[in-house]
């Protein structure tokens, strides 16, 4: 019997858009889930939305006028940018479910860690973010006209990075210093925090009282101005994320993302 080309044809385009999953079987959106340098997973962004990540980390560096992703400058690649891996794919993404990443779903978090000196790449990263104004967040007098995707920028930048902007297209990534500080919560949304500078305890024995009360306390002063919080450079298994979430702590970084969504999902069904 010959296959009825009427019927396969709009499944192969689908397919070859990478958005069949994201139409016919959309994962429930994980809010906690955070991938740590996405871009090193066999597809950067596919697999993360695949687990139902809400959030993703690209690092950045500029190479000849690109926005190339990467870890280290050497291992750019001509073609793997940040539009043609993130922003385009979530644009498409976005227009197949009426205006988000995940059908009815939340907001989305493209975090961009600038790996070249923010006076040199963030001009170069504004420039592209402006034409992706349909799709992320925008801010103005520090109003947020919320969208899609909201962009965080890491890495190399400063608190008067967007100096003299009327409207921005991102927001900061803070740091504890900003607990103390208290800028506005539209310009610095969350805060990133090194685990290890903080804390001793690795996920495993006993997580001790003096620590404990440090990370309540981060938490708690976190939530009270309105800003979400994720650590870094913190232990990866099961044991430590049970334990960030019994802190609430918002966002948890990892690089395992099966793992991460079997225990989420494990925990919101019971």
């Amino acid at each position: 019997m010959k296959p009825n080309l009427r019927i396969l044809f709009p499944f192969a385009i689908l397919l070859a858009l990478g958005g069949f999953a994201a139409v016919a079987d959309s994962p429930l959106p994980l809010i906690q889930a955070h991938a740590h340098n996405d871009y090193q997973h066999t597809r950067p962004l596919l697999d993360a939305l695949a687990h139902g990540f809400c959030s993703v980390e690209a690092d950045i560096h500029l190479v000849n006028g690109q926005l190339l992703v990467a870890h280290d400058r050497s291992q750019a690649k001509p073609g793997r940018t940040l539009q043609s891996l993130y922003l385009d794919p979530l644009r498409a993404r976005v227009k197949q479910n009426g205006g988000r990443v995940y059908p009815n779903g939340p907001e989305f978090t493209l975090l961009i860690d600038l790996k070249t000196d923010w006076r040199t790449i963030y001009p170069v990263l504004r420039s592209v973010l402006t034409n992706y104004s349909d799709l992320l967040s925008t801010f103005r007098n520090d109003a947020k006209h919320t969208n899609a995707v909201t962009a965080v920028i890491s890495g190399s930048r400063t608190n008067t990075l967007f100096a003299g902007e009327a409207t921005r297209y991102a927001t900061l990534d803070g740091l504890v210093a900003d607990l103390d500080l208290n800028p506005p919560a539209t310009l610095v949304p969350w805060i990133s925090a090194s685990w290890g500078s903080l804390f001793r305890w690795r996920g495993q024995g006993e997580f001790s009282a003096a620590e404990a009360e440090k990370l309540r306390d981060i938490v708690s002063r976190a939530h009270g101005q309105g800003r979400r919080v994720r650590f870094w450079g913190a232990p990866d298994h099961v044991e430590f994320w049970r334990t960030l979430r019994s802190f609430d702590v918002d966002l948890i970084n990892t690089d395992d993302l099966a793992g991460l969504e079997i225990l989420l999902r494990e925990t919101k069904t019971r």
